[in-house]
């Protein structure tokens, strides 16, 4: 049993779709360990985007991440980290395949509705940086 992060971003859950991508999770064979709607103060985002702070879009990514609530996901499931990054599809929407949660809900690049752990190694930090361990079932 592997745990992964998924974060449905402000441009989704500003769209109402919240309950649409959690769904996918589920229909798809990731159990929802934890949830919790958020809204990031600027060094929230900060933190949890660090190793992206000396790219040119941070700035960017860190006001986008700060605009709107999150919600925050601990998934759970074989191979959960490639599951959910399967679900999720490319990065570009406009490059996503057909029935992904990008190709579906997302607007741009930049606003892609949902974030997903790349590797086991990092759904621990990141999942650690959101969550307290009770809080996980």
């Amino acid at each position: 049993m592997q745990r992964t992060l998924s974060i449905i971003k402000p441009d989704a859950v500003k769209k109402g779709v919240i309950g649409k991508i959690a769904s996918r999770f589920e229909t798809n064979g990731l159990r929802i360990a934890a949830m919790k709607k958020t809204q990031w103060s600027r060094r929230e985002a900060e933190q949890f985007y660090a190793i992206h702070k000396e790219r040119p879009f941070f700035a960017d990514l860190v006001a986008f991440m700060t605009s709107g609530p999150i919600v925050a996901m601990v998934l759970e499931g074989d191979n959960a980290v490639a599951k959910n990054r399967e679900l999720m599809g490319a990065t570009d929407p406009k490059k996503a395949e057909k029935g992904t949660i990008r190709a579906d809900f997302a607007d741009s690049i930049d606003a892609n509705a949902v974030h997903g752990s790349d590797s086991p190694e990092n759904a621990a930090n990141e999942i650690a940086q959101i969550f307290a361990g009770f809080e996980i079932i």
